[in-house]
């Protein structure tokens, strides 16, 4: 008895398609607004956000690992210069003496804030002024649905 692999609709197909090429031409066009603005890339704040919405402002490579898209090769080299930038540092882990946090600093709290001003006004720009409130919250709600 063969099983059969189901295949996608039409519709879910193109539904994909859509999702995929709109992050990645939302992506690009954030990523380029960030540039124009002599800002760092959209993966510094992600890092820099989660350190700073942690209640001690720190957290564990793994936890940013897991609250962010960047995988833990990546993520230890933005890290790295992160710390060399002066934006996060490393303590640490008073339990396990092999394990480190890391920590945002109070130059990477600022910065995080600068680059929001550029980000928030990009997200306006690309997605914002494009949807009426009602469809951001609809579309928003879909797209959870893959949460």
């Amino acid at each position: 008895m063969s099983e059969k692999t189901p295949k996608p609709s039409e519709a879910s197909t193109r539904a994909w398609t859509s999702i995929m090429r709109a992050r990645d031409r939302l992506l690009g066009a954030i990523e380029a607004d960030l540039k124009a603005a002599g800002m760092p890339p959209l993966a510094w704040y992600d890092v820099l956000w989660e350190l700073a919405r942690a209640g001690d402002g720190r957290l564990r490579p793994y936890e940013i690992e897991e609250r962010t898209l960047l995988a833990q090769y990546n993520l230890s080299r933005l890290i790295d210069r992160l710390e060399r930038e002066g934006l996060v540092r490393r303590e640490v882990f008073a339990e396990d003496g092999r394990g480190r946090w890391v920590v945002i600093t109070e130059a990477g709290r600022q910065l995080r804030e600068r680059i929001w001003a550029v980000y928030a006004g990009s997200i306006e720009t690309h997605i914002g002024c494009k949807l009426a409130e009602n469809e951001a919250k609809t579309l928003a709600g879909l797209l959870d649905r893959f949460s």
